[in-house]
């Protein structure tokens, strides 16, 4: 059954291709966020014994909180939101570790043969540093989309709040990890300095906008931390990282550039539509 069909339908609202975009983002953080939440959760760092569909079964209730809360923070329509299951990250398939590379922005760097991404200490050192991006990402897409559709701090962070709880338990499942403030200590440091700084092509309301969810998220979330120290964000390996859209990688990875293309692009293709590839990087 689809996940998401059910949810907002006859709900009014005219999907948009600015909608749709600011959908993806949100859709491409959380894919990342089951796929590291189901190789964390068979604690073998073994990719063979990854099943997202044996993952996502018992946890059915939590997605459906997960996916009802970006429904009402970004107030999408049905077709919007029906858009996660075209993507195919809620349904079972491989997790290949080409995938968790992404996630993680080739921040590990890429060892020689590209085979070895699968032995265990690096798939786990990937997962580590692929769930604070795509849960920092996942913060920036939601706040993006709130204020895209106009709905105010006050009303929002409620909602973004009760939405990373999810997410952060499903990335870390069983365990007292990265909490969503954590999140938004990370967010801080990633994404808004670059959204506030006087040559921002941000617009002024924008600016605000930021600055009131900043505040709201602030004042909601104290208390909440975890204590544990995140990703340090301006880590870089010598080689280059990782940007840009699914299946795009830079020329310095060589050979596993055309991996990833023939790993990420399958996907794309198995829905016969490459042009709703989503994107890795916010909005």
């Amino acid at each position: 059954m689809a996940l998401t069909r059910s949810l907002a339908c006859g709900d009014g609202l005219v999907p948009s291709a600015r909608a749709e975009s600011m959908a993806r983002a949100v859709f491409a953080a959380l894919g990342g966020i089951m796929e590291i939440g189901t190789v964390r959760s068979t604690g073998t760092w073994l990719l063979p014994d990854v099943s997202v569909g044996a993952f996502l079964e018992p946890r059915q209730e939590d997605l459906g909180r997960l996916m009802e809360g970006v429904r009402v923070v970004g107030r999408f329509s049905g077709e919007v939101m029906a858009i996660a299951d075209e993507l195919g990250y809620f349904a079972d398939h491989e997790v290949p570790a080409a995938s968790l590379l992404l996630w993680s922005e080739g921040i590990t760097g890429v060892p020689q043969p590209p085979e070895r991404l699968e032995e265990p200490a690096l798939v786990r050192r990937m997962c580590r540093i692929g769930s604070d991006l795509q849960l920092t990402r996942l913060l920036q897409a939601l706040v993006t989309a709130a204020l895209d559709a106009g709905t105010e701090s006050g009303e929002g962070v409620a909602g973004i709040a009760e939405t990373l709880r999810v997410a952060c338990d499903l990335v870390d499942p069983g365990r007292a990890g990265i909490t969503p403030a954590d999140v938004h200590r990370m967010w801080r440091v990633a994404h808004l300095p670059a959204i506030l700084r006087p040559a921002s092509d941000a617009p002024h309301w924008g600016k605000a906008g930021y600055r009131a969810y900043d505040a709201e998220l602030e004042r909601l979330l104290q208390g909440e931390r975890s204590g544990v120290s995140g990703l340090v964000f301006d880590l870089r390996h010598p080689r280059g990282i990782l940007l840009g859209s699914i299946g795009v990688a830079r020329a310095p990875y060589g050979r596993l550039s055309e991996l990833l293309g023939r790993v990420l692009m399958l996907r794309a293709s198995r829905r016969g539509d490459r042009k709703r590839v989503p994107q890795y990087s916010s909005p």
